[in-house]
């Protein structure tokens, strides 16, 4: 069915209602694997010789990374829907059986319990890989507003497991198994959104009158190509009229993920806050990282030059020797400041990158194709950092 221009106004009046639920649909995207994060202080607990943060996220990126690539070589690009929904129905199964694992394990751990968190989480990678990709590219060719909506969801997961760890640590902190009464709370919290976000994709966003005219746009698009046998740029022609954006995408991450969260619970030793201080530095992360992705909304703030935003990108891996010099020489307050700036940076340049996307210049299928692109390269950087972050441990035990 043609929808014509003319109609386009009155489609306008759902675009807020639209952003709100892209943006909730990114926090839906993170808030399982960001609830893995935020209380690894309860999983040191049950597994204090395992290296929690890092073995889990070790874990998680190989099957985000692997599934995504298959899906964008091998699969089709026009299934974005069944993708998006078999991701949250994964990260809403695998939040309740976190729940499950330790309500029958009572809160004990070894190596056989060790493992079925592991494959728990290898889950979590693989259902990152169906959302993540295909929102990317299915957003990219409706408004901007709303992958930018999307993109500060993600930042907001991470504030908002934050919030509610400090949050649980006060209420349950000198309670018996407080540790235990927060983790299970945070789960059953990222139970809950995953299961509102199956709601809101498949029942309420695709009802929404704008997002309508896009699907139907769209699907306009694929039936004339398929008439016409239009070819589209293949996806190595994208990858290389977009390269800069592409590998600036990886390295944000790979400089990120090389810090965060490994270093910041294993390797900036003991401090006045005592067991509160990784949670402070990663709400601190947190925090400035969502708060700095609404930053490029104002316009004369955004950075739109691919050579500046690749001189701040190369710029950044000046973090390396600042942490390494601040964890061994000075105070919590520096470490404090600079994690918030490692937030900071990472969220406003994240989308810098993805706001100069040349849309305009590609259908709805070369559009499509690249953003998975791109999201690919963006879990490359993470799982590199990830493996670059072990780095750290050279040369010591524990920490500095």
């Amino acid at each position: 069915m043609d929808i014509e221009v003319e109609n386009i106004p009155r489609k306008l009046e759902a675009k807020f209602e639209a952003m709100a639920v892209c943006c909730i649909l990114g926090v839906g995207q993170l808030v399982a694997w960001n609830t893995i994060l935020t209380i690894s202080d309860y999983y040191y607990q049950v597994f204090p010789e395992y290296h929690p943060s890092r073995v889990l996220t070790l874990v998680y990126q190989p099957f985000v990374l692997g599934t995504i690539c298959i899906l964008v070589f091998m699969g089709k690009t026009n299934k974005n829907q069944k993708r998006i929904t078999i991701g949250y129905t994964i990260f809403f199964i695998g939040t309740l059986l976190l729940i499950i694992l330790d309500l029958v394990t009572k809160g004990a751990g070894d190596l056989s319990v060790y493992i079925v968190l592991c494959s728990i989480v290898a889950c979590f990678g693989i259902a990152n890989a169906h959302v993540e990709g295909a929102m990317v590219g299915e957003l990219s060719f409706m408004c901007p507003e709303f992958i930018q909506s999307f993109i500060a969801g993600l930042g907001i997961a991470g504030a908002i497991t934050s919030a509610l760890r400090l949050l649980t640590k006060a209420v349950f902190d000198r309670s018996p198994n407080g540790l235990r009464k927060g983790a299970l709370l945070f789960l059953a919290f990222s139970t809950l959104i995953e299961f509102i976000c199956i709601v809101l994709y498949v029942h309420i966003f695709p009802k929404l009158s704008l997002v309508k005219y896009y699907y139907a746009k769209a699907e306009s698009i694929h039936r004339e190509a398929e008439e016409k046998q239009t070819s589209r740029l293949s996806n190595k022609e994208l990858l290389y009229q977009n390269r800069n954006l592409a590998i600036n995408l990886f390295l944000i991450y790979t400089l990120t993920l090389s810090i965060f969260p490994g270093f910041l619970y294993e390797n900036t030793g003991e401090h006045k806050l005592g067991s509160w201080y990784p949670l402070v530095l990663v709400a601190s992360y947190n925090g400035w990282d969502a708060f700095s992705r609404y930053i490029p909304l104002i316009e004369h703030l955004k950075l739109k030059s691919e050579k500046w935003i690749t001189a701040c990108v190369l710029m950044r891996f000046l973090f390396v020797p600042a942490f390494y010099f601040t964890a061994k020489n000075a105070d919590q307050g520096w470490m404090i400041s600079l994690t918030s700036f490692l937030g900071l940076t990472n969220g406003y340049l994240t989308v810098c990158v993805m706001a100069v996307t040349p849309k305009s210049n590609y259908n709805v299928l070369e559009t499509n194709a690249l953003g998975n692109l791109l999201v690919g390269f963006m879990l490359g950087g993470i799982f590199a950092g990830v493996c670059l972050g072990w780095l750290w441990l050279l040369g010591t035990s524990s920490s500095f």
